[in-house]
């Protein structure tokens, strides 16, 4: 990690929490309204989430699985998405999150006429916008995990702290 954190705080405490406190906690709730508020279909909102964390590199990110209800994803469901482009499994709407993650995070001036038509006879007004906000968090924030270091630091159950890059 690039970022030095006191002895004894939690480093995602301190970088999100105390280290900016007139920025780090309005994302840190930025980020948790995208969580407790969206209203998208578990499998597009993890589909788009896991594409974008596959950009990043953040292993936080990577390894972390929304629970809605007391539900996740299928342990296969981070292959099949990162297979959007082939897949035979995805759902329409998904494979549809999928490709817009990906779009928007390396080529958002290359969506054109054919991925717009495609998108909106899917997707409504209001989930286009909730979506890109999704997106824009999960860009902004995985990125500053993984540019940090703050990913190597942070634990879940199968992350292991300070493995290497």
């Amino acid at each position: 990690m690039i970022i030095d954190v006191p002895a004894g705080k939690d480093p995602l405490t301190y970088v999100w929490g105390e280290l900016v406190p007139g920025i780090g906690p309005a994302a840190a709730g930025f980020s948790a309204a995208v969580y407790a508020h969206s209203t998208l279909a578990l499998r597009e909102f993890e589909a788009a989430r896991l594409t974008i964390a596959r950009v990043n590199g953040c292993l936080f990110c990577l390894d972390y699985r929304t629970e809605r209800d007391g539900e996740r994803v299928d342990a296969g469901f981070f292959e099949e998405v990162s297979g959007w482009r082939t897949s035979t499994t995805l759902e329409p709407r998904v494979r549809l999150a999928a490709e817009y993650a990906e779009r928007f995070a390396t080529e958002h001036h290359g969506l054109d006429e054919e991925f717009w038509g495609r998108f909106r006879a899917a997707y409504s007004d209001r989930e286009l916008v909730e979506l890109t906000m999704c997106l824009g968090s999960w860009i902004a924030f995985g990125r500053l995990n993984r540019v940090t270091g703050l990913d190597e630091v942070c634990s879940l159950p199968a992350h292991v702290p300070g493995a290497s890059r």
